[in-house]
């Protein structure tokens, strides 16, 4: 009934310009996992239409009729696309694309059908190019974009209290206090670590989260992420170009376990287990009231305002160069270098410490970083036995240390300094994370992994608060009860993404209380937590059956590749703990909706298909890479994960910023719109411009989901 009235509001619609387009998964499809689904979207009613799928030789291998009318994608009031299926069946090896004979003809971009080795070995390794491009510090790897270190004054760096803001997030000390107030502890040696986004910020909110997925995926699949990994893959079979053939520095496999270590090694620096303090930011990106451009301004220099001091100073937002011209940096009028006045903090970059030494920790740092280091004994414990020891040691300690007296979900702002909050990043809103139970999940989770994998207590580092792997089994299971009592039956939760992982925590716990022989008198058994588990991912199925894509995740709700990876990784769980063919379906249809299969025709990871972000919101990308990615340029930052679709489309520009697109034109706004009925308050939109950081800036916590979906669907279960 429902599509009989669809294809009855389909052709009653007024006479408007009519345009069709097939979308396709510009990663491909796994050849045997049939029937693969295409989409036809067009503003005229195309039920009575036929299409061919056509092989690299030009021959028809499929000849159909378009299937069901899925739903309206609505770009306006007068103007809305009908969403048809395209299911089809084909040989794998080859090479196709799809031609729609109808009232508006229609062509696919070229796709592949092979094997998950063919398709997915290869942009994997992509997504490998980008974490070690987005390396700060001495041990960067030169490649294609990077031709030198960034940020070495990062190893000597001096710590500050945390700035209080004001309600548009300036900082605002008031003078005579200094800019910024010093902690008065001992300088650290920040260097290292990845660069959060398109910024040269870095952030331990950020780098948990990605250095723990990071571990799970080399530990679950050693043949994909860990040293088994293959060397030399063949390249995308449907992609312009790639990371494996970019000369010099490219990875020669998709092997995690070095960078890994990398975001391992910056977390312990982060963190200082003799004094029990935690590092949580460095750099500042924030403008200043008095000192600077805020309100009131600066009478000094270029801030151009009314208040007087000799400073107008600048922050990271300000400047738009390659990392390596921070230590230096020079701006012009200033009378030298790193001018205290005006350029100081961008050459002597700020750390912010969290609280005095031995203080309670923020409960969703606490959780992930206990996650990260236990990951890390499990890792290293063999190979290298005393920073395993170390590791296991500091995720028992800052575990301890979590302040769980916060609400959950904990208070939030929209702006300025909030107190009640989570710690994050500063500002707070940046990152504005409110849940916190499931990382508490997953670190105990964790814990409870690491004391399992010694030979016994005499395995153990000395002086270990816990040895008995079933006290932290208790916790998270306790942890996985309250975060479904106070997130998920409070209509809270969310899918796999930096702000709730209890998508990959429960799926954890499961496996955790399933090597524990499923023990009585916890909080929550493990038929109980596989059937949380499950309830989130038919969550995400019910929703995906109110989209015209199959989405299971709203398109405007922002983080859409993250989003849409996590929901793949989550499904794939979902058929490794049943079997069920429908959840294996979802794993595709997911992957494939940030890969192409969308109302923009667009993969919204960089490098990977043949239609993909040419205009990214990322300083070495701009500056240093080719901005017309999609006809064949290269260097691209490969496997970066954008953004995608949202509800707005940023712009601003800095000096230096390399235009693009060039000519300003937004090729995709007419394909912006919403699911049904048109209503301006749900449209979403995608806009390939590097001034829209809200659609195409990337970021190491956005990719963390992909290097995760690549894996389950080369390895279909985990090897641990």
């Amino acid at each position: 009934m429902t599509s009989l009235l669809l294809a009855l509001l389909a052709s009653t619609r007024p006479a408007q310009a009519q345009g069709a387009y097939v979308r396709v998964s510009q990663a491909g499809y796994e050849a045997g996992q049939t029937p693969f689904r295409a989409y036809l979207m067009s503003t005229a009613a195309e039920t009575e239409a036929s299409f061919t799928v056509v092989n690299s030789q030009g021959a028809t291998a499929y000849s159909g009729h378009v299937g069901a009318l899925l739903g309206t994608w609505s770009h306006s009031q007068k103007v809305a696309y009908n969403v048809y299926a395209l299911d089809f069946t084909v040989p794998g090896g080859d090479l196709y694309t799809i031609a729609v004979s109808g009232p508006v003809a229609a062509a696919s971009p070229r796709f592949a059908v092979d094997g998950p080795n063919t398709l997915y070995s290869g942009l994997l390794l992509n997504t490998l190019f980008f974490y070690e491009t987005e390396r700060d510090g001495a041990n960067f790897i030169a490649n294609a974009l990077r031709t030198a270190p960034g940020h070495l004054r990062d190893k000597n760096a001096h710590v500050y209290e945390t700035p209080p803001l004001d309600s548009n997030d300036l900082i605002d000390n008031l003078p005579p206090t200094l800019p910024l107030v010093s902690a008065k502890l001992t300088n650290i040696d920040a260097a290292g670590g990845w660069w959060d986004a398109g910024d040269y910020l870095k952030y331990v909110e950020t780098t948990s989260y990605t250095t723990a997925l990071m571990q799970i995926g080399t530990r679950d699949f050693p043949n994909q992420m860990g040293a088994r990994a293959p060397v030399n893959p063949p390249a995308p079979p449907g992609s312009v170009s790639y990371a494996g053939n970019s000369g010099p520095g490219a990875p020669a496999s998709s092997d995690f376990t070095g960078e890994a270590r990398f975001g391992v090694g910056w977390l312990m620096k982060m963190w200082n287990d003799k004094t029990q303090t935690l590092y949580y930011q460095v750099d500042n990106s924030q403008d200043w009231d008095y000192y600077g451009e805020g309100d009131p301004s600066s009478a000094a220099g270029n801030c151009g305002g009314t208040y007087a001091t000799p400073y107008c100073l600048i922050a990271e937002y300000d400047i738009w160069t390659l990392p390596q011209a921070a230590d230096n940096f020079d701006q012009p009028g200033d009378p030298r270098p790193c001018d205290p006045y005006t350029t100081f903090f961008i050459c002597h970059r700020p750390v912010f410490v969290a609280g005095p030494r031995g203080s309670p920790v923020s409960p969703n740092l606490a959780g992930r970083l206990a996650a990260d280091f236990a990951l890390c004994y499990q890792l290293n414990r063999l190979a290298n036995r005393s920073l395993a020891n170390q590791c296991l040691k500091n995720a028992e300690d800052i575990f301890a240390l979590a302040d769980t007296s916060y609400p959950d979900p904990a208070p939030t702002v929209g702006s300025g300094t909030c107190g009640d909050c989570l710690l994050t990043i500063t500002p707070f809103d940046g990152y504005p994370e409110n849940v916190w139970e499931d990382d508490m999940e997953l670190g105990a989770t964790e814990l409870y992994f690491a004391l399992q994998s010694a030979a016994g207590p005499n395995d153990l580092p000395a002086e270990l608060p816990h040895t008995n792997p079933m006290d932290y089994l208790r916790l998270a299971a306790q942890f996985a009860r309250n975060y479904i009592t106070n997130i998920y039956d409070a209509g809270y939760t969310d899918t796999l993404n930096l702000y709730d992982v209890s998508g990959l925590a429960h799926f954890e716990l499961y496996r955790a209380l399933d090597m524990a022989g499923d023990p009585t008198g916890l909080a929550v058994s493990r038929s109980k937590i596989r059937t949380q588990f499950l309830r989130q991912v038919d969550d995400a199925i019910a929703q995906a059956g109110t989209d015209a894509w199959g989405f299971g995740y709203q398109w405007s709700f922002g983080d859409t590749t993250s989003h849409g990876a996590g929901l793949s990784v989550m499904a794939s769980e979902a058929y490794y703990l049943t079997h069920s063919k429908r959840y294996d379906t979802y794993s595709q249809r997911w992957l494939a909706n940030i890969l192409g299969a969308n109302a923009w025709g667009s993969s919204f990871i960089v490098g990977d298909g043949s239609t993909f972000p040419n205009c990214i919101q990322h300083q070495v990308a701009n500056l240093a890479g080719a901005l017309d990615g999609t006809s064949g340029g290269t260097p691209v930052l490969w496997g970066a994960a954008s953004e995608g679709p949202a509800g707005y489309a940023s712009s601003g520009l800095v000096d230096g910023m390399i235009l693009c697109p060039a000519n300003g034109i937004d090729t995709f706004k007419k394909f912006n719109g919403n699911d049904g009925a048109f209503d301006p308050s749900q449209v979403t939109v995608y806009q390939d411009n590097m001034q829209s950081y809200s659609t195409t800036e990337p970021a190491i916590d956005l990719t963390s989901t992909s290097f995760l979906m690549w894996s389950w669907r080369l390895a279909e279960h985990p090897s641990f």
